[in-house]
Protein backbone atom coordinates (compact mmCIF):
# COMPACT_ATOMS: atom_id res chain seq x y z
CA UNK A 1 0.00 0.00 0.00
CA UNK A 2 1.38 3.40 -0.99
CA UNK A 3 2.25 6.08 1.54
CA UNK A 4 -0.62 8.26 0.29
CA UNK A 5 -3.13 5.43 0.68
CA UNK A 6 -1.74 4.65 4.13
CA UNK A 7 -2.32 8.25 5.20
CA UNK A 8 -5.80 8.21 3.71
CA UNK A 9 -6.63 5.01 5.58
CA UNK A 10 -5.37 6.51 8.84
CA UNK A 11 -7.50 9.62 8.22
CA UNK A 12 -10.50 7.44 7.42
CA UNK A 13 -10.28 5.54 10.70
CA UNK A 14 -9.73 8.75 12.63
CA UNK A 15 -12.85 10.34 11.13
CA UNK A 16 -14.88 7.15 11.49
CA UNK A 17 -13.97 6.72 15.16
CA UNK A 18 -14.60 10.38 15.93
CA UNK A 19 -17.98 10.39 14.22
CA UNK A 20 -18.92 7.12 15.93
CA UNK A 21 -18.15 8.47 19.40
CA UNK A 22 -19.95 11.75 18.72
CA UNK A 23 -23.00 10.13 17.14
CA UNK A 24 -23.39 7.35 19.72
CA UNK A 25 -23.05 9.82 22.59
CA UNK A 26 -25.61 12.15 21.05
CA UNK A 27 -27.95 9.25 20.32
CA UNK A 28 -27.99 8.06 23.92
CA UNK A 29 -29.57 11.38 24.93
CA UNK A 30 -31.77 12.04 21.87
CA UNK A 31 -32.94 8.65 20.58
CA UNK A 32 -35.06 7.62 23.61
CA UNK A 33 -37.49 10.43 22.79
CA UNK A 34 -37.98 9.36 19.16
CA UNK A 35 -40.32 6.69 17.75
CA UNK A 36 -38.55 3.60 16.47
CA UNK A 37 -38.43 4.46 12.75
CA UNK A 38 -37.21 8.01 13.38
CA UNK A 39 -34.77 6.65 15.96
CA UNK A 40 -33.35 4.23 13.41
CA UNK A 41 -32.90 6.97 10.83
CA UNK A 42 -31.25 9.25 13.37
CA UNK A 43 -28.93 6.73 15.02
CA UNK A 44 -28.12 4.18 12.33
CA UNK A 45 -29.07 5.24 8.83
CA UNK A 46 -27.43 8.65 8.88
CA UNK A 47 -24.21 7.42 10.49
CA UNK A 48 -23.90 4.32 8.27
CA UNK A 49 -24.39 6.47 5.18
CA UNK A 50 -21.71 8.76 6.57
CA UNK A 51 -19.39 5.75 6.95
CA UNK A 52 -19.86 4.61 3.34
CA UNK A 53 -19.43 8.22 2.20
CA UNK A 54 -16.16 8.50 4.14
CA UNK A 55 -14.99 5.23 2.58
CA UNK A 56 -15.73 6.69 -0.85
CA UNK A 57 -14.17 10.13 -0.54
CA UNK A 58 -11.25 9.32 1.78
CA UNK A 59 -10.02 5.86 0.72
CA UNK A 60 -11.71 5.56 -2.69
CA UNK A 61 -14.17 2.70 -2.06
CA UNK A 62 -17.14 3.42 -4.31
CA UNK A 63 -20.06 1.09 -5.10
CA UNK A 64 -22.53 0.14 -7.83
CA UNK A 65 -25.88 -1.57 -7.23
CA UNK A 66 -27.69 -3.91 -9.60
CA UNK A 67 -31.14 -5.35 -9.00
CA UNK A 68 -32.85 -2.50 -7.16
CA UNK A 69 -36.05 -3.49 -8.95
CA UNK A 70 -35.97 -6.78 -7.01
CA UNK A 71 -36.49 -5.15 -3.62
CA UNK A 72 -40.04 -6.00 -2.44
CA UNK A 73 -42.37 -3.35 -1.06
CA UNK A 74 -42.75 -5.19 2.23
CA UNK A 75 -39.75 -5.87 4.51
CA UNK A 76 -38.47 -9.44 4.55
CA UNK A 77 -35.38 -11.46 5.50
CA UNK A 78 -32.15 -10.36 3.83
CA UNK A 79 -29.57 -13.11 3.27
CA UNK A 80 -26.32 -11.34 2.43
CA UNK A 81 -22.79 -12.48 1.63
CA UNK A 82 -20.37 -11.54 4.41
CA UNK A 83 -16.83 -10.48 3.52
CA UNK A 84 -16.10 -7.29 5.44
CA UNK A 85 -17.48 -4.48 7.58
CA UNK A 86 -18.40 -2.39 4.54
CA UNK A 87 -21.59 -4.32 3.71
CA UNK A 88 -22.84 -3.90 7.27
CA UNK A 89 -22.58 -0.13 6.93
CA UNK A 90 -24.11 -0.19 3.45
CA UNK A 91 -27.07 -2.46 4.20
CA UNK A 92 -27.92 -0.71 7.47
CA UNK A 93 -27.84 2.61 5.68
CA UNK A 94 -29.88 1.49 2.67
CA UNK A 95 -32.70 -0.55 4.25
CA UNK A 96 -34.75 1.03 7.01
CA UNK A 97 -35.69 0.18 9.59
CA UNK A 98 -33.43 -2.86 9.76
CA UNK A 99 -32.84 -5.28 12.62
CA UNK A 100 -29.52 -7.07 12.54
CA UNK A 101 -28.29 -10.21 14.26
CA UNK A 102 -25.48 -9.16 16.63
CA UNK A 103 -23.43 -10.67 19.41
CA UNK A 104 -25.06 -9.99 22.78
CA UNK A 105 -21.74 -8.78 24.20
CA UNK A 106 -21.78 -5.73 21.90
CA UNK A 107 -24.70 -4.26 23.83
CA UNK A 108 -22.47 -3.89 26.89
CA UNK A 109 -19.97 -1.57 25.17
CA UNK A 110 -20.35 1.97 26.64
CA UNK A 111 -22.20 4.43 24.38
CA UNK A 112 -21.92 2.27 21.23
CA UNK A 113 -23.71 -0.67 22.81
CA UNK A 114 -26.18 1.52 24.61
CA UNK A 115 -27.13 3.24 21.37
CA UNK A 116 -27.40 -0.12 19.57
CA UNK A 117 -29.68 -1.52 22.27
CA UNK A 118 -32.29 1.14 21.48
CA UNK A 119 -32.52 -0.07 17.87
CA UNK A 120 -34.10 -3.45 18.58
CA UNK A 121 -31.26 -5.69 17.35
CA UNK A 122 -31.49 -9.46 17.52
CA UNK A 123 -28.86 -10.01 20.19
CA UNK A 124 -27.82 -13.65 20.44
CA UNK A 125 -25.46 -15.72 22.55
CA UNK A 126 -23.08 -17.19 19.97
CA UNK A 127 -21.55 -19.52 22.55
CA UNK A 128 -24.85 -21.42 22.66
CA UNK A 129 -25.94 -22.22 19.07
CA UNK A 130 -29.24 -23.86 20.00
CA UNK A 131 -30.28 -20.93 22.18
CA UNK A 132 -29.11 -18.51 19.48
CA UNK A 133 -31.38 -20.12 16.88
CA UNK A 134 -34.34 -19.85 19.25
CA UNK A 135 -33.54 -16.19 19.86
CA UNK A 136 -33.30 -15.53 16.13
CA UNK A 137 -36.65 -17.26 15.52
CA UNK A 138 -38.45 -15.43 18.33
CA UNK A 139 -37.01 -11.93 17.97
CA UNK A 140 -36.73 -12.10 14.18
CA UNK A 141 -40.42 -12.96 13.84
CA UNK A 142 -41.27 -10.10 16.20
CA UNK A 143 -39.16 -7.58 14.25
CA UNK A 144 -40.70 -8.63 10.93
CA UNK A 145 -44.13 -8.16 12.47
CA UNK A 146 -43.09 -4.65 13.49
CA UNK A 147 -42.28 -3.80 9.88
CA UNK A 148 -38.49 -4.08 10.02
CA UNK A 149 -36.14 -5.78 7.60
CA UNK A 150 -34.12 -8.54 9.23
CA UNK A 151 -30.51 -8.83 8.10
CA UNK A 152 -28.92 -12.26 8.41
CA UNK A 153 -25.41 -13.19 7.31
CA UNK A 154 -26.05 -16.91 6.83
CA UNK A 155 -22.33 -17.74 6.73
CA UNK A 156 -22.18 -16.48 10.32
CA UNK A 157 -18.75 -14.89 9.95
CA UNK A 158 -16.75 -12.95 7.38
CA UNK A 159 -15.36 -15.16 4.62
CA UNK A 160 -12.51 -13.85 2.39
CA UNK A 161 -13.11 -13.25 -1.34
CA UNK A 162 -12.80 -16.37 -3.44
CA UNK A 163 -14.53 -18.50 -0.80
CA UNK A 164 -18.02 -19.00 0.57
CA UNK A 165 -19.24 -20.42 3.86
CA UNK A 166 -22.00 -22.93 4.37
CA UNK A 167 -25.37 -21.20 4.85
CA UNK A 168 -27.09 -21.73 8.17
CA UNK A 169 -30.84 -22.31 7.83
CA UNK A 170 -31.80 -19.75 10.50
CA UNK A 171 -32.68 -16.98 8.05
CA UNK A 172 -34.59 -19.28 5.70
CA UNK A 173 -36.48 -20.75 8.65
CA UNK A 174 -37.42 -17.29 9.84
CA UNK A 175 -38.75 -16.34 6.40
CA UNK A 176 -40.76 -19.55 5.99
CA UNK A 177 -42.36 -19.26 9.42
CA UNK A 178 -43.28 -15.61 8.73
CA UNK A 179 -44.58 -16.49 5.23
CA UNK A 180 -42.17 -13.98 3.72
CA UNK A 181 -39.44 -14.26 1.08
CA UNK A 182 -35.69 -14.09 1.49
CA UNK A 183 -33.81 -11.42 -0.45
CA UNK A 184 -30.35 -12.69 -1.48
CA UNK A 185 -27.52 -10.18 -1.85
CA UNK A 186 -24.04 -10.75 -3.27
CA UNK A 187 -21.04 -8.38 -3.37
CA UNK A 188 -17.26 -8.22 -3.44
CA UNK A 189 -16.57 -5.68 -0.67
CA UNK A 190 -13.85 -7.85 0.84
CA UNK A 191 -11.60 -7.16 -2.14
CA UNK A 192 -11.32 -3.51 -1.06
CA UNK A 193 -12.06 -3.73 2.67
CA UNK A 194 -10.45 -7.01 3.81
CA UNK A 195 -11.49 -9.00 6.85
CA UNK A 196 -7.98 -8.95 8.30
CA UNK A 197 -5.86 -5.87 8.92
CA UNK A 198 -6.64 -2.22 8.40
CA UNK A 199 -5.65 -1.93 4.72
CA UNK A 200 -8.17 -0.30 2.35
CA UNK A 201 -7.86 -0.51 -1.44
CA UNK A 202 -9.58 1.93 -3.85
CA UNK A 203 -12.14 0.36 -6.15
CA UNK A 204 -15.82 -0.15 -6.83
CA UNK A 205 -17.84 -2.65 -4.82
CA UNK A 206 -20.32 -4.56 -6.97
CA UNK A 207 -23.58 -5.12 -5.07
CA UNK A 208 -26.11 -7.45 -6.68
CA UNK A 209 -29.62 -7.79 -5.24
CA UNK A 210 -31.35 -10.96 -6.33
CA UNK A 211 -35.04 -11.70 -6.82
CA UNK A 212 -37.07 -12.38 -3.66
CA UNK A 213 -37.38 -16.11 -3.10
CA UNK A 214 -40.39 -17.80 -1.52
CA UNK A 215 -40.48 -21.26 0.00
CA UNK A 216 -42.37 -23.96 -1.82
CA UNK A 217 -44.43 -25.22 1.08
CA UNK A 218 -43.75 -25.31 4.81
CA UNK A 219 -41.75 -27.37 7.24
CA UNK A 220 -38.10 -28.45 7.43
CA UNK A 221 -37.92 -29.66 3.83
CA UNK A 222 -39.19 -26.35 2.46
CA UNK A 223 -36.74 -24.45 4.67
CA UNK A 224 -33.81 -26.55 3.47
CA UNK A 225 -34.83 -26.15 -0.18
CA UNK A 226 -35.19 -22.37 0.14
CA UNK A 227 -31.83 -22.12 1.90
CA UNK A 228 -30.15 -24.20 -0.82
CA UNK A 229 -31.74 -22.06 -3.53
CA UNK A 230 -30.52 -18.84 -1.89
CA UNK A 231 -27.05 -20.34 -1.49
CA UNK A 232 -26.95 -21.36 -5.14
CA UNK A 233 -27.99 -17.88 -6.30
CA UNK A 234 -25.43 -16.09 -4.11
CA UNK A 235 -22.70 -18.53 -5.17
CA UNK A 236 -23.40 -17.94 -8.86
CA UNK A 237 -23.61 -14.17 -8.39
CA UNK A 238 -20.26 -14.23 -6.57
CA UNK A 239 -18.74 -16.13 -9.49
CA UNK A 240 -20.23 -13.67 -11.97
CA UNK A 241 -18.42 -10.76 -10.32
CA UNK A 242 -15.19 -12.74 -9.96
CA UNK A 243 -15.37 -13.10 -6.18
CA UNK A 244 -15.69 -16.89 -5.91
CA UNK A 245 -13.30 -19.50 -7.25
CA UNK A 246 -14.92 -21.80 -9.79
CA UNK A 247 -14.17 -25.02 -7.89
CA UNK A 248 -14.74 -23.63 -4.41
CA UNK A 249 -16.56 -25.83 -1.91
CA UNK A 250 -18.54 -24.22 0.94
CA UNK A 251 -16.58 -23.85 4.16
CA UNK A 252 -17.96 -25.17 7.41
CA UNK A 253 -18.70 -22.27 9.76
CA UNK A 254 -19.41 -22.41 13.46
CA UNK A 255 -21.70 -19.43 13.94
CA UNK A 256 -25.43 -20.09 14.43
CA UNK A 257 -26.99 -17.33 12.30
Amino acid sequence: MSTVQTLRTFLFYLLLASSSFFWCTLSVFVAPFLPFRARYRFVVQNWCRCATWLAKVVVGINYEIKGLENIPDKPCVILAKHQSTWETFFLCGYFEPLSQVVKRELLYVPFFGWAMAMLKPIAIDRSNPKAALKQLAKLGHKRLGQGAWVLVFPEGTRIPPGQIGKFSRGGASLAVNANLPVLPIAHNAGEFWPKQGWRKTPGTVQVIIGPPMYAEGTGPRAIAELNDRAFAWVSQAQRDIGSLDAQNQPLETQEPA
